[in-house]
């Protein structure tokens, strides 16, 4: 794949323009992807299988419900723990680097993709470029979230539902709207309070203390 200059200028971040080569990977993709999506839910060792063989790196625990999409597979990396509900799109001709302990709810999409604004450059010229998502360990996107091209999102953050994330999210800190802004730190407040006024069971907290947690 190397060997294929506008494969160079995307991984890069440089402009390129789709060639033969660029489809046929993608196309390769897409055949995995139509396997994956067409598979029995309980059928989860095969699931596995194809998530392993797209992607760049897995760790030991991941979890995609279907469908799902990706574009080049190869640029997703999943740290330990992952787990994905229903309608997540990836985005990858840049890496999507993603930390352990991760949650994503429904109809998330995590774009590294994007077109030349001028007209001219867009149309004519098929000008195109990637830049990298990373997203941290122990963060929670909720549902309807968009993340953008350049986007980091820091570690333990939460993505409110429907949020558009234009730009980076520090770590520790709660971020919705559109476009995305931080909302609060977190704090030990969401240690006590799980929603508004509902406080967290002591069976919860007895966990947290005893440094376990319940199987999954």
């Amino acid at each position: 794949m190397s060997d294929n200059i506008e494969f160079d200028h995307m991984i890069n971040g440089e402009l390129y323009h789709q060639t033969p080569e660029l489809l046929e990977i993608r196309m390769k993709t897409r055949d995995l992807l139509y396997e994956y999506n067409h598979l029995n839910y309980r059928d989860l060792p095969n699931r596995n299988r194809i998530l392993k063989e797209m992607f760049g790196k897995v760790g030991k625990k991941y979890f995609i419900e279907l469908p799902f999409h990706t574009d080049y597979g190869f640029n997703v990396k999943l740290g330990e723990n992952f787990f994905a509900n229903n309608g997540l799109t990836l985005l990858d001709p840049a890496p999507i680097e993603i930390g352990d302990n991760v949650l994503i709810a429904p109809n998330v999409g995590i774009y590294t993709a994007g077109h030349a604004l001028d007209p001219a450059l867009r149309v004519q010229a098929h000008a195109e470029y990637a830049i990298p998502v990373k997203i941290g360990n122990n963060v929670w996107i909720g549902a309807g979230v968009t993340v953008c091209p350049g986007v980091t999102i820091g570690d333990n953050s939460v993505i409110g539902a429907g949020a558009v994330v234009t730009k980076s999210i520090p770590s520790d800190s709660l971020a919705y709207g559109n476009p995305a802004h931080v909302a609060r730190k977190l704090n030990e407040h969401d240690r006590e309070y799980y929603f508004k006024q509902r406080k967290v069971n002591q069976e919860y907290l007895d966990k947290l203390s005893d440094d376990e947690s319940f199987n999954q």
